[in-house]
């Protein structure tokens, strides 16, 4: 099985709060740092990865949640 990328370049706070969204739905995933490990205070950031099976799932569960208020504005 590979891992695929599904989210970088966030902080490695912000990928491991993800990684615990993902693990609530049983789907396994790892966080990857890049370069350093801390910089000014603001943490290194990071890759998040996800088996290939579960790509789209994941996707969908960490995507932001559709806006009733937009809809109702085109009615």
């Amino acid at each position: 099985m590979s891992w695929i990328t599904i989210k970088s370049n966030c902080a490695r706070w912000e990928a491991e709060l993800m990684q615990q969204v993902l693990a609530a739905h049983d789907i396994p995933s790892r966080v990857l740092d890049l370069g350093i490990t801390s910089y000014f205070g603001q943490g290194t950031s990071a890759h998040l990865q996800v088996l290939s099976k579960d790509r789209w799932t994941a996707l969908l569960l960490l995507s932001p949640i559709e806006d009733d208020q937009a809809e109702a504005k085109e009615i």
